[in-house]
């Protein structure tokens, strides 16, 4: 069941998804060659102790405490990668998702990153994935049920070549970072039947598409988190946290134009 928002309670979001964003310009400004995702991590935890913010992911109950405020994950790791003193190279790609709370309030948003110049098959899974994230966004506008969105989303992966990861979906996001309801990226029977919801005014969903170059299937590493393809492929994954207004779908982790 959905759990819809007042105009007021999305104006407290936004404001949480716009620290979210400039943390984000932050980590994308050192993604390059040479680079660890410890040291991105690193500034990003000072960033958010510097803005009073509550990072949503560091102690994240699991077999052992998620230990950053960040997920990093390299190239054929899927989501939840833990930083390191892993070095980024050239032709890398990386998956930066981080959340926060303010005054109570949560935004949550990935965008995944070229590591210097790619390869044009990669180039083409970082589009269609960020394309895909569009689209939703933009069909939200014209759907009245989330099944509608999800039916396109997967069938926009699938005509590009790519699979859509089915073992992670997005969420219902407002004083937790995960609510009601879940937030799937593609339509199986299970959602058909008891998971399809609402898209109307004072909704604020967390969409988050996860796009493999290969197989849908994914593996968890030893360290409890990494969740990694089995394959060995490269995967891609966009975040962002959007609420529907009367007006239409509002992205809360945008930057400041949003608001213009």
């Amino acid at each position: 069941m959905e759990i819809l928002r007042s105009p007021r309670e999305i104006a407290l979001l936004r404001k949480a998804g716009l620290v979210v964003w400039e943390a984000h310009q932050l980590a994308a400004s050192m993604v390059r060659p040479g680079e660890t995702t410890a040291r991105i991590d690193e500034a990003v935890e000072r960033f958010f102790h510097d803005s009073g913010v509550e990072p949503l992911f560091k102690g994240v109950p699991g077999p052992v405490p998620f230990p950053a405020v960040t997920c990093m994950s390299v190239n054929e790791e899927v989501v939840h990668g833990i930083p390191s003193e892993r070095i980024l190279r050239e032709g890398d790609i990386l998956s930066i998702d981080t959340g926060c709370r303010r005054n109570g309030w949560c935004g949550d948003a990935a965008v995944t990153h070229p590591v210097g110049q790619v390869a044009p098959e990669v180039w083409e899974l970082l589009d269609v994935t960020r394309g895909v994230l569009d689209l939703a966004i933009e069909q939200m506008a014209h759907c009245s049920l989330w099944s509608e969105v999800a039916a396109q989303m997967e069938t926009y992966v699938r005509d590009h070549g790519f699979s859509v990861v089915e073992a992670f979906v997005g969420h219902g996001i407002g004083r937790e970072m995960h609510e009601d309801p879940q937030v799937p990226n593609f339509v199986g029977k299970q959602f058909r039947r008891s998971g399809d919801f609402e898209l109307v005014p004072g909704l604020v969903i967390a969409i988050e598409p996860m796009v493999n170059m290969g197989s849908k299937h994914i593996r968890t590493r030893p360290d409890h988190w990494t969740q990694a393809t089995v394959d060995g492929k490269a995967s891609a994954h966009f975040e962002h946290t959007v609420a529907i207004r009367d007006s239409g779908p509002y992205v809360l982790t945008a930057g400041p134009e949003e608001d213009e």
